[in-house]
């Protein structure tokens, strides 16, 4: 007997906020938005398209809410109507921040708009420009018939007759969702991967409430318009981690987490038990060990000087225990680490070699690594590079073009620059997890 397929299905106003490019102001904005419509009383789901870590901290700490990415490759379709549509059950707006320009990468966030049914709202920088804010606004709307966009956010006007005039420039089928000025509460801080994590910013509340002010003298307390989605329920995952601990290194050096991955984790039956590397002299008690990605680079003598957790760690690998380390936790398992100043700074030793930051990026993309239980997706996106020794056991492969990460198999150690997207390949995880000597 064919067991029938549940679904669900919500409805809520909702829509992806784009941009022509990087640069615009669509991730503040998109924050704002969500602070904004949080601190009416509204409950608020917001996602991030594509691999993102930063802006979902940030986006979370606006909304109140968890933030989940979607990338139609990486988390795959189905996964990407369903996570709307459970959120449009119950949210009383649902908003996608989308990545670089609108129609950019493969997929792109037009592609994930088309593919779940989102309006789009394009966030444009108007700065130093009046009618041809209405030539980049037509050829967004247009260059997709199947694309909906019916409103725009006009960023960084000069005045308040800066606004009046890309409004009154705009074709009756476009509209001005809201004007936004320049303002310095409009900023948050960065740096080499982007914005400075969420846990970092004490003062962070404080600015997503002054954004949301500023949004809302600029008329964005409007709701985008009301959209019903639908889509099957995904079948549970098997109980492979039943009883299992893991401990997950969680702190402002390891905080590269996505939420899928932990909710994975815990549906397989995991436990999870988080500890930092900084301040924990020891591993909690647990069967197998995640070191996720983060800033170790930005603690390098925080990290070398904890000799009892270095130990902990070393200890669990001499055990056989499982250790999945991902990127920044790649580089804390390398001998030495060498900063963005060139200090070095003595890590793991659980691979020969060191972690030396570079000033130009030396990863980034999507990538897919093949294990025997199945094929995991994620991405990388680094500015450090390996001095090893060490010849990696195998590459991921990218998404498109060649250039694969390599991948270190240490025993139960596996180790590499890449990110992985747990769901897209649960059982692969599982093995890596429980220490399956048939993924090395």
């Amino acid at each position: 007997m064919t067991q029938a397929v549940s679904r669900v299905e919500g409805c809520a106003p909702a829509a992806l906020i784009s941009a022509p490019g990087s640069g615009q102001g669509k991730s503040l904005i998109t924050a704002g938005l969500a602070r904004l419509h949080r601190n009416a009383g509204r409950r608020v789901r917001v996602f991030k398209f594509g691999p993102d870590y930063l802006d979902p901290m940030i986006l979370a700490r606006a909304s109140g809410a968890p933030v989940y990415q979607l990338q139609p490759w990486m988390t795959g379709e189905a996964e990407c109507r369903w996570r709307l549509a459970e959120a449009a059950r119950d949210a009383d707006l649902v908003l996608v921040e989308g990545a670089m320009g609108l129609f950019d990468g493969s997929p792109s966030s037009a592609d994930l708009a088309v593919l779940c049914g989102l309006p789009v709202i394009p966030v444009i920088d108007a700065s130093g420009m009046a009618q041809t804010f209405t030539a980049l606004a037509q050829g967004l709307s247009d260059y997709r018939p199947e694309l909906r966009v019916r409103q725009l956010i006009a960023n960084r006007v000069g005045s308040p007759r800066h606004g009046e005039m890309l409004a009154e420039a705009l074709p009756p089928s476009l509209s001005l969702l809201g004007a936004v000025p320049r303002h310095p509460d409009l900023a948050l801080p960065e740096r080499h991967l982007g914005l400075v994590q969420a846990e970092e910013l004490i003062d962070l509340d404080r600015r997503l409430d002054a954004v949301a002010a500023v949004l809302a003298e600029a008329g964005l307390d409007r709701l985008p318009e009301a959209v019903t989605l639908s889509a099957n329920c995904p079948a549970p995952p098997p109980a492979l981690l039943a009883g299992r601990r893991i401990a997950v290194a969680r702190d402002a050096a390891f905080g590269f987490l996505y939420q899928a991955n932990l909710d994975l984790l815990t549906a397989m039956g995991a436990e999870l038990c988080f500890f930092s590397p900084l301040n924990d002299r020891t591993l909690p008690e647990a069967e197998a060990l995640w070191l996720p990605g983060g800033y170790p680079e930005q603690h390098g003598g925080a990290l070398s000087s904890n000799l009892a957790m270095r130990a902990s760690i070393r200890d669990h690998h001499r055990q056989g225990k499982p250790i999945l380390a991902e990127c920044g936790g790649l580089m804390y398992c390398m001998e030495t680490l060498v900063d963005n100043k060139g200090r070095r700074h003595a890590m793991l030793g659980l691979l020969p070699g060191a972690a030396r930051m570079m000033e130009r990026l030396q990863g980034l993309g999507m990538h897919a690594l093949s294990l025997p239980r199945g094929q995991l997706r994620g991405h990388t996106f680094h500015y450090s590079r390996l001095e090893t020794p060490r010849v990696p056991d195998q590459h991921s492969e990218k998404q498109s073009g060649t250039g694969g990460e390599p991948v270190f198999h240490q025993g139960n150690l596996t180790a590499s620059y890449f990110h992985g997207y747990f769901p897209s390949a649960p059982e692969a995880v599982a093995a890596l997890f429980v220490g399956d000597k048939d993924h090395a």
